[in-house]
């Protein structure tokens, strides 16, 4: 990997681990519906004036119905579901079980009986990583809330099946134009919600900061400097950083807002990792067919 390569790796686990802990600062004075709107929808101001410019909106808009259904699946839905949970859990609780995305990927994919390979080194990734999680939530179930929980599942399923209409149905369109008209989209459905819901005072200065940032840092600039990197490293390299950001956003948790980091947490991670290593690794050819 080249200089700009690590620099750009190095910022995505830092831009993608961070979300956590401003979602969790956000969602005490504003609501999971309106954060999500403000977050997609200043997001989407910045990033459709870029993608016009580059002409990605006319053909995205073409294919309009996949496109929200992708909207809907790996944004509108999972944005609210984890701006919902993390009034429930810690937010470190909430990046480490985003952690299994990876390994639900490859059961989805299996499920809809896509071109992937699977072996059994893929089928003990995903056992090894269901018992990690089992183990980051079973450990500590005593203190944890079961509608958190079930609301962290929308959004690993979502994350997990986003990719998947992405790859099937807008593969060949620009990236750009399409997480644009998503964002566009997905705020365009939560703004009623959000002009009822809005706060009737202004928030705090931590609140105002930490929506900024999700907007600004995490997802606008966060996508951009994501595309650079695929076309830098590639796609395999650059869903590295999947397994680096849940570990940013725990410590974060635990440094800034004095989350409990436990050993049931710890140890779970841990297997969920490498469930998601084995569950996403290449899988293996006959010498005689690799050329």
């Amino acid at each position: 990997m080249t200089r700009r390569g690590f620099l750009l790796f190095g910022a995505m686990c830092v831009i993608w681990g961070v979300p956590y802990l401003m979602i969790r600062v956000a969602v005490r004075e504003v609501s999971p519906a309106t954060l999500v709107f403000l977050r997609a929808g200043a997001a989407a101001l910045i990033l459709l004036p870029l993608a016009g410019a580059r002409g990605e909106l006319r053909p995205v808009l073409a294919r309009w119905r996949p496109l929200l259904a992708f909207a809907a699946i790996e944004i509108a839905i999972p944005w609210l579901a984890l701006s919902s949970a993390e009034r429930r859990v810690s937010s470190s609780l909430a990046a480490l079980l985003i952690a299994a995305v990876p390994f639900t990927g490859v059961a989805i994919a299996t499920v809809t009986r896509s071109s992937e390979r699977f072996d059994l080194r893929r089928l003990a990734g995903l056992v090894v990583g269901i018992g990690g999680v089992a183990a980051i939530v079973g450990l500590d179930v005593g203190s944890t809330s079961g509608v958190g929980l079930a609301e962290m599942t929308v959004v690993v399923v979502g994350y997990a099946t986003g990719p998947w209409v992405l790859a099937r149905y807008l593969n060949d369109l620009p990236s750009l134009g399409v997480i644009a008209v998503s964002l566009a989209a997905s705020a365009a459905v939560y703004a009623p919600v959000a002009a009822v819901q809005f706060p009737r005072s202004l928030p705090s200065t931590h609140v105002l900061l930490s929506i900024a940032g999700l907007a600004l840092l995490c997802t606008a600039l966060g996508f951009v400097l994501f595309f650079e990197l695929i076309a830098e490293t590639g796609p395999v390299r650059a869903t590295v950083i999947t397994y680096v950001n849940p570990a940013v956003a725990a410590l974060l948790g635990v440094a800034v807002l004095d989350e409990h980091f436990t050993a049931g947490m710890g140890f779970g991670f841990a297997l969920v990792l490498a469930g998601s290593v084995l569950a996403t690794a290449a899988a293996r050819r006959p010498a005689a067919a690799q050329t």
